[in-house]
């Protein structure tokens, strides 16, 4: 990428920048029907609240004067929205979304991985007879319509970048995808078919496939791995699908008992959300996450996250980036 430019100047990159945000959450909250609400940024441990990811990322955990207990920040909020919408007493199709902030240490920094994680958590209430893949892809492209409006917003204010997110998504699951390259890995899988499609949602993650392997890590507690997927779209300028969301029809209590048996974690539910999960103490739900720098870095066509992000870096690559012309907030 030697003769990389980037189309907007700091300046015009900030204002650019909570342009999408403001356009993008109008846009999701009307397609779905959500309220924004207040969110936190860390919750305590030891009560299932915070989101596992793979089982093996630490969490940061801190002490607190005169309050008992430690607390974790959190990973992502795809349990916490679940006990909102209880106590909000929303009913069916009727949904919150917040600014979810995180810091993952473990995570591996590049051009599209921060340890700083900002995204929009959505999550909403549905009926048993809701949690189908069919409706899960109704959902989806609500969600792509919210992105190509947002899109639309933004070029009408910055004519002179290109338009990046195909509004006609491929569907498929990994399964599926699977079969169709036997020979490559999950990853390779991802780039032949997004190169392919341009818009992607490979659904059915989780779970072991054919091959003994799982197409990616999916904690067992809060995403019905049948129900489920990621929402990918083709970057030309990296060469690479980058992922925009994840979400899914959430865990019933069959559901949660199968998945924490096959990832062996059965000691789970000995917490608290777990536990007014198999007493039908929570609603059913779907939701997921939708990444902010991620989308803001597509749409204005960059080529770094960390060009609309203010996070934290390894020299090499802050020195890598000033090579190839790419300035790092």
């Amino acid at each position: 990428m030697e003769k990389y430019q980037s189309k907007l100047d700091l300046l015009n990159t900030e204002i650019a920048i909570k342009l999408v945000k403001d356009s993008f959450e109008r846009h999701l909250a009307d397609h779905l029907g959500l309220t924004r609400v207040s969110a936190p940024l860390f919750v305590k441990r030891g009560t299932g609240l915070n989101d596992d990811l793979n089982g093996v990322e630490r969490p940061v955990i801190f002490d607190a004067r005169n309050i008992d207990g430690e607390y974790e920040i959190i990973h992502s909020l795809a349990k916490w929205k679940r006990y909102a919408l209880k106590k909000y007493g929303l009913r069916r199709f009727k949904g919150i979304y917040t600014d979810m902030n995180a810091i993952r240490r473990d995570e591996s920094t590049d051009d599209i991985h921060s340890i700083y994680v900002d995204q929009w958590d959505w999550e909403k209430v549905i009926l048993e007879e809701d949690r189908n893949l069919e409706f899960l892809y109704g959902t989806v492209d609500r969600i792509i319509m919210a992105i190509k409006e947002c899109e639309n917003d933004l070029l009408a204010a910055y004519p002179n970048l290109e338009r990046i997110v195909n509004e006609d998504c491929h569907y498929i699951t990994s399964s599926e995808l699977l079969a169709m390259y036997p020979n490559l890995t999950a990853k390779q899988r991802e780039y032949e078919i997004t190169k392919k499609y341009k818009t992607v949602f490979i659904s059915q993650i989780g779970d072991k496939l054919a091959n003994g392997e799982s197409h990616d890590g999916r904690a067992p507690d809060y995403d019905c791995w049948k129900m489920n997927g990621d929402l990918l779209v083709w970057y030309e300028l990296l060469d690479k699908p980058i992922e925009l969301s994840s979400m899914g029809i959430r865990v019933n209590k069959e559901d949660l008992v199968e998945q924490l048996e096959k990832a062996d974690c059965l000691d789970r539910l000995k917490y608290q959300y777990h536990k007014m999960l198999m007493n039908d103490e929570l609603p059913l739900t779907m939701g997921g996450g939708i990444g902010q720098s991620r989308l803001c870095m597509v749409l204005l066509n960059k080529a770094h996250v960390g060009e609309v992000q203010a996070s934290v870096w390894p020299d090499s690559q802050i020195e890598e980036c000033a090579r190839n012309n790419i300035s790092i907030l």
